[in-house]
């Protein structure tokens, strides 16, 4: 579809209120100027079907985020900060039953049929960011910014620090607070009642108003919800659209009460659901799992119905629109070069190979392409946009670069830094996205000019530390691989059998360790191993299982040996520590040991928590506590994890000597 067409999908179902079939929405888009389309109904499903901007009912019907969220019903309990002030923050509390194209401080409360007035809240940044964290905590401070102008130029001011005061728009609620009697846990019950304008009607419900039961169902309702959209979506493009769709896999039950709000439903009430790392993004997750890595570039805003020009660079792993292509085209002009081939280069660069025919089909296009626009191109109109355009390309050409010697390298990918290929997406997907920004003719103004070089400069440091990081790990894995194939005699001890290299991380967190081990190491002695790792001390019942192809869980018996288990298809074992802790037990390299070869760590990264801590959720809120907490907060974490307890330490020397006291 073109600009046009997607415009009038987009209006189509900001207004639509009833099921609709994809012959409908093509009907209003051609009604609306363009042009009968016999692809057009197959490219508006691949659209919906990519976008994720509605949601299909069957294989007729689809429903869009109107039709499914106004009218539904959800809760918002008020904080005590939020009562003490007398006021009400939206930030995310209306996700999913808002418009997301509408930012928060627009929406319109109203309560016994009168608009709740609207204030202005005075406050340090990190007070703030609770109430917007739902969205992604990466994204609240975008979130607060975008509240007035007057943050935006603060947050601008300094790339690294957050400024120390700013000012959003929230509801006054001193009167409603006071005239109802609204007291802590108090909830209010809202309906959406315009969702396209963002208008809700609000009334009071009493903190004991409704049983256990009628909330329990809820809560069933909306961790099956959630799981669903996982395991049907993925991670998806952003923690809106999995809430909008969890709520939608969760049925009409998720969008009426009695309810919890999806602050208490995520933050305190579900055993089931995590916020989990996914590059330097985070998403909800199955509780005590990690999100995969791909061993590609994924672009969500890459076009679903691609043109031939598109289809041949995503064949090529560049998930870009001809849009970026035209960026890439006024850079050259920007830089004064007429060379098609410089042009090329740095959208393709040589690492990707181009069969002789592709390279000629796309000189031909960014040929003709540069004849269409070059007669409108001003150099001195371009001097703002300019400079970033041609930084960005050169970030986004290095992304494309260093993915393609990754796929490329022989490195076995759990040896990369984690979720390096999502971590690549994400940059990728946001240097597309300001590329695309300024593939035209009206230069951005100095305000978004300015944005626009802060969100570079920040993609430019995590790209920096992301290839200094797979650049240590390459070095390792040489190192290792070395090391590891090396010639002399097999051990005694392994009785010919080649060792592993293994590799163990919690799952939620940061936390791993590789060690050496042998073939004949049993189940029993892997606990062992994993215990010294993370300084346990082994109260708790465990076990071990493979993943079948299935998806059904094989669990191993204690004295099983690492060398009688078949690693065909499969390269990894979990190891369950009571009802809190998933260890992933990797399995790496193999090698032939030399004489005397003992049982050893060999690298890893992070403090373990103590094993009485309640799951990695937990332990993660501890850490905030200990770095951004009060008194009170950083008391408590330190009474959970010990006097002793230093986050990031690592101590390999030290892991050794414990492990040769019980591996003797």
């Amino acid at each position: 579809m073109d600009l046009e067409q997607e415009e009038a999908l987009y209006e189509f179902l900001e207004n639509v209120s009833e099921p609709f079939t994809l012959e409908d929405v093509t009907i209003y888009v051609q009604a609306s100027g363009q042009k009968p389309d016999k692809k057009l109904v197959a490219e508006i499903g691949a659209y919906l079907d990519a976008r994720k901007i509605a949601f299909k009912q069957n294989n007729r019907y689809w429903v869009s985020r109107r039709n499914c969220f106004e009218q539904g019903v959800f809760v918002i309990t008020p904080s005590r900060l939020e009562l003490l002030n007398g006021i009400l923050i939206p930030g995310h509390r209306c996700v999913p039953f808002a418009n997301p194209l509408t930012l928060p401080h627009r929406y319109k409360f109203y309560w016994k049929g009168e608009a709740v007035p609207v204030t202005t809240t005075e406050a340090p940044p990190e007070d703030l960011y609770p109430y917007y964290c739902i969205y992604g905590e990466e994204f609240a401070p975008q979130y607060i910014a975008r509240d007035n102008p007057k943050n935006e130029e603060a947050y601008n001011a300094d790339l690294y620090e957050d400024p120390p005061e700013v000012s959003i728009h929230t509801l006054d609620m001193r009167v409603i607070y006071r005239e109802s009697g609204f007291v802590p846990g108090d909830r209010f019950v809202v309906r959406t009642i315009d969702w396209k304008e963002c208008k809700f009607e609000m009334e009071k419900a009493a903190k004991d108003t409704w049983s256990r039961a009628d909330l329990d169902e809820w809560l069933e309702a909306a961790e099956n919800g959630f799981e669903d959209s996982f395991a049907l979506l993925g991670p998806g493009a952003g923690t809106e659209e999995q809430i909008a769709f969890a709520f939608w896999f969760g049925g009409k039950r998720m969008r009426d009460v009695p309810a919890y709000s999806l602050e208490e439903f995520l933050y305190e009430k579900t055993n089931r659901v995590d916020i989990v790392p996914y590059g330097i993004e985070s998403r909800f997750w199955f509780a005590g799992k990690e999100i995969p890595d791909s061993k590609n570039l994924q672009n969500y805003t890459v076009p679903p119905d691609r043109t031939f020009i598109e289809e041949l660079l995503y064949q090529k792993n560049i998930p870009i629109s001809e849009f970026v292509i035209l960026s890439y085209i006024r850079d050259a002009f920007y830089r004064n070069e007429k060379d098609i081939d410089n042009v090329i280069n740095r959208l393709v660069p040589p690492v990707v190979h181009l069969e002789e025919a592709e390279w000629d089909i796309l000189a031909d296009y960014i040929s003709d392409s540069m004849d269409d626009y070059y007669k409108s191109y001003s150099l001195f109109l371009d001097q703002g946009a300019g400079p970033i355009r041609q930084r960005v390309a050169e970030l986004h050409t290095a992304v494309i670069e260093l993915s393609a010697k990754l796929q490329k390298g022989e490195i076995e990918i759990v040896w990369l830094p984690r979720h390096t290929f999502i971590v690549l997406s994400q940059i990728q997907g946001h240097a597309a996205a300001l590329l695309e920004d300024l593939a035209f003719d009206e230069s951005p103004g100095d305000t978004d000019i300015t944005a626009m070089d802060n969100s570079l400069d920040s993609m430019i440091d995590t790209y920096s530390d992301i290839k200094e990081l797979i650049n240590t790990a390459m070095d390792n894995f040489r190192r290792s691989n070395l090391t590891l194939i090396h010639g002399g005699k097999v051990s005694e001890q392994s009785n010919g059998q080649l060792w592993r290299m293994i590799q163990i991380s919690i799952s939620g967190l940061d936390v791993w360790r590789r060690a050496i081990i042998s073939h004949d190491c049993a189940m029993e002695e892997l606990h062992q191993l994993i215990h010294i790792s993370m300084n346990w001390n082994g109260s708790g019942n465990f076990k071990f299982y493979c993943e079948t192809p299935n998806n059904t869980k094989e669990y191993l018996h204690n004295k099983v040996k690492l060398g009688d288990i078949d690693f065909r298809g499969k390269k990894e074992l979990i190891y369950e520590y009571g009802s809190k802790w998933n260890v992933k037990v990797i399995i790496m390299s193999s090698y032939q040991p030399a004489k005397n070869e003992v049982t050893r760590f060999i690298a890893g990264e992070g403090a373990a928590p103590p094993e009485q801590i309640d799951g990695p959720r937990h332990f993660r809120r501890l850490l905030g506590f200990l770095e951004a907490g009060n008194n009170s907060e950083k008391q408590t974490a330190k009474h959970q994890l010990g006097l002793e307890f230093v986050p990031d330490v690592f101590d390999l020397d030290k892991m050794n000597r414990s492990l040769r006291e019980v591996f003797k």
